[in-house]
């Protein structure tokens, strides 16, 4: 087990007994958070199972960097599906920079020669936006369906002749193969990779390191999951949304893109949070709050009038329950909790 604790530049002789009184663990604003209350969050931490690391960064600053087991906090680990919400951040580049109309242009159009014959005629009233928002009304490619999906010749062909179940645009159906078709259309436009996209959009702009990660039979990146991130990439991620898109003086993800991506427009039929474009939607201790989330545990929180970005990363192998993630909101809220605490 490996605990890491970061104090400020400077800390009194007596604030640094009181610190380390706490134990070896992280803490958060010390002077600003009583000790109680950073040891609730420690304690809270600790009783998460399933924990790797947390890593908290109020007004920027990293004030909890606490490593429990797993690859530590600069080292890649498996996001599963909070790969969404880095895709969506490439989606909106990608309007940004003109290889896609916007969120409304038919999702077809964009992936081309891609399209199999036979699609049910509603398939062409999915828009990029729905793929990005899970709302193509497609049956979904997740849950029991996964296997047979991640098993076929072909990703793209075998969700886009997915029955129709719902209406396009209509209510949010979790499935990755959504996420996918939106991760193609990329490709498609743009006539480079997702990890090309990734590293030249995100990589550089950020000085993350974005390692190569799963592709389908057709060499297309998944687009939805299997992506490989370290915690401080992750954060670094979490920071250009918490400032509008611009971070160290660099525009790198469009402020508009942000806005329409933490707009509301379906709902998780699981825990009932609204979901915008790669982003769910909520409020933890009465402030609006911005998540992504990945099996098993892994999280990207933004709580811009907090001022708070914080990263969960947990064992992502099977099995986990939603009550586990559950868990992870109740932590997260007594870090905001005691960041807007006066």
């Amino acid at each position: 087990m490996t605990r890491l604790f970061q104090l400020r530049p400077v800390v009194s002789m007596l604030g640094l007994f009181a610190i380390l009184a706490l134990g070896p663990a992280a803490w958060l604003h010390a002077g600003e958070i009583s000790a109680s209350e950073r040891q609730n969050i420690i304690d809270r931490t600790d009783s998460l199972s399933r924990l790797h690391s947390l890593l908290v960064l109020h007004e920027g600053e990293p004030v909890v960097e606490y490593v429990r087991q797993g690859p530590g906090l600069s080292a890649p680990a498996n996001l599963k599906s909070l790969s969404k919400t880095v895709l969506s951040a490439l989606a909106g580049i990608a309007i940004e920079r003109g290889y896609v109309d916007g969120p409304n242009q038919p999702l077809v159009d964009l992936l081309g020669s891609r399209v199999p014959d036979g699609i049910a005629p509603e398939v062409r009233n999915i828009t990029f936006g729905h793929a990005l928002s899970l709302q193509a009304g497609l049956r979904k490619t997740s849950g029991r369906h996964y296997g047979t999906w991640v098993q076929s010749d072909d990703w793209v062909a075998h969700a886009l002749t997915r029955p129709m179940v719902a209406e396009p645009g209509g209510r949010m159906i979790y499935s990755t193969g959504s996420t996918h078709l939106a991760g193609a259309a990329l490709v498609e436009a743009s006539g480079q990779s997702l990890l090309a996209l990734a590293r030249a959009w995100l990589g550089e702009p950020l000085n993350i390191r974005i390692p190569d990660w799963m592709q389908d039979p057709q060499g297309i990146h998944f687009g939805g999951n299997e992506m490989r991130l370290s915690p401080r990439a992750l954060a670094r991620i979490g920071e250009t949304y918490r400032l509008g898109g611009v971070i160290d003086g660099k525009r790198v993800i469009p402020e508009a893109w942000i806005e329409a991506s933490w707009t509301p427009r379906g709902r998780s039929p699981w825990s009932g949070d609204r979901y915008g474009y790669g982003w769910f939607i909520t409020e933890l201790a009465g402030t609006r709050s911005y998540h992504g989330r990945g099996y098993g545990g892994q999280a990207l929180f933004v709580i811009p009038e907090a001022g708070l970005t914080i990263v969960v990363i947990s064992d992502p192998s099977p099995p986990s329950n939603g009550s586990y993630f559950s868990r992870i909101k109740r932590v997260v809220a007594r870090i905001v909790e005691a960041a807007v605490s006066p």
